[in-house]
């Protein structure tokens, strides 16, 4: 296994793991910070569109049409994008509203006034989370396990940038289960297993695309992850950030973000 495939588990494990911050978060801090959660998925939205748009749909482009020529290479780059988009709206579109790991969570709720008692409808509630965070994560492995083989540099910062998107879900998760069960350790167990699908989606990549890994199917994968990172982050990452604080933070943490991306993209020039 050569250093570059080591690299990129560990970068997916990072990105996945990041949801059992969310949990810590839940359980120790006394209030949400609300103006920084606002920022922090501002600026995760900035790196992925800025990343996305600059970076990775023009080397899926440039694979593309070294391969297929102007014409088919342009096409496909295009077509790919969108399937992304496609791929992660027809998961969204099959998890029940009100499973939705991306519905608002505050660390206030997980406040209880009185005696937690056992409560099927929201342990269903918090499981449910957990699966949806996994099926969402698996996709964002496969983009990060990509692109960190293709540029560590962009690698890291795509973790990064889920890593904080991953945060509010691992609240999304434990304050049900703590809710339903009075029981710390099993609502943090299990937002911090559903983090794992992140690194079986970069063993999913390593088994079984790498080995068919040429230009076209690295463009195609390429071009597809940036479609899956765009619609992440206009589909959920600024309306969750907006939620939080409805003020200008979101807008100002995107173009931090978008900023800091630029800046860094630029050193390695």
């Amino acid at each position: 296994m050569t250093e570059e495939v080591i690299i990129a588990f560990l970068f997916t494990l990072f990105a996945g793991l990041a949801t059992g911050i969310g949990s810590l978060l839940a359980f120790f801090a006394k209030t949400t910070n609300t103006k920084f959660l606002s920022f922090a998925l501002g600026f995760s939205a900035g790196v992925m569109i800025y990343v996305s748009m600059v970076e990775i749909f023009v080397k899926a482009q440039d694979a593309l049409i070294g391969e297929l020529g102007d014409k088919g290479g342009s096409w496909l780059t295009a077509g790919s994008f969108f399937a992304g988009m496609l791929l992660i709206a027809l998961i969204d579109r099959f998890i029940p509203s009100q499973s939705n790991p991306h519905e608002l969570k505050k660390v206030e709720d997980m406040k209880n006034p009185g005696k937690v008692v056992d409560n099927p409808d929201l342990m269903k509630m918090g499981i449910f989370a957990a699966l949806a965070i996994g099926i969402h994560n698996f996709p964002e492995g496969i983009a990060t396990f990509a692109s960190t083989i293709q540029d560590p540099a962009l690698g890291f910062a795509i973790a990064v940038a889920i890593a904080i998107h991953n945060i509010p879900e691992g609240i999304a998760v434990s304050v049900p289960v703590y809710y339903a069960t009075n029981d710390k350790k099993k609502a943090f167990k299990l937002s911090f297993l559903s983090g794992l699908a992140e690194p079986v989606g970069a063993l999913f990549a390593f088994l079984i695309l790498m080995p068919f890994l040429n230009d076209v199917v690295f463009g195609v994968i390429f071009a597809a992850v940036a479609g899956i990172m765009v619609f992440i982050s206009l589909d959920e990452l600024l309306p969750a950030a907006k939620r939080y604080d409805e003020a200008h933070m979101s807008i100002y943490g995107l173009i931090g973000g978008m900023v800091l991306m630029a800046i860094s993209l630029l050193l390695f020039i």
